[in-house]
């Protein structure tokens, strides 16, 4: 079991995600915003980030890039959900920290692969 942290900004796909996440056992952590998930990220070091890109505040792309340098979450793998599907997006995601992108709407079977890849490494 891995304990999961949400980082999204709309109940709809937090509570979307969060069922899925724990329907395969795993145990979650929400966040709203860029801010509270390096807050909550350093105090619960969770086992993986699922960080959406587009929220009020700080960006998905700008926490990613904060947790990837700080000393107490580099480690912490992320990976982005989000709607934006461009091969830039993707790119930019993975130069800020992230080790995966998943798109919207969610494929579950992508999504719990991705989960499995980020845990197991």
């Amino acid at each position: 079991m891995a304990r999961v942290l949400i980082v999204d900004d709309s109940p709809t796909q937090v509570f979307a995600l969060q069922t899925l996440v724990e329907q395969w056992g795993h145990e979650t952590l929400v966040a709203e915003n860029g801010d509270q998930a390096l807050e909550i990220a350093r105090e619960e070091q969770p086992d993986v980030i699922l960080m959406d890109i587009i929220m009020p505040g700080m960006s998905g792309f700008q926490a990613t890039r904060k947790l990837s340098r700080d000393q107490q979450t580099h480690s912490i793998p992320v990976i982005f959900v989000s709607s934006k599907d461009g091969e830039s997006d993707r790119v930019w995601g993975m130069r800020q920290g992230a080790i995966g992108f998943v798109t919207k709407p969610i494929n579950p079977d992508i999504l719990l692969g991705a989960i499995t890849d980020a845990v197991a490494a």
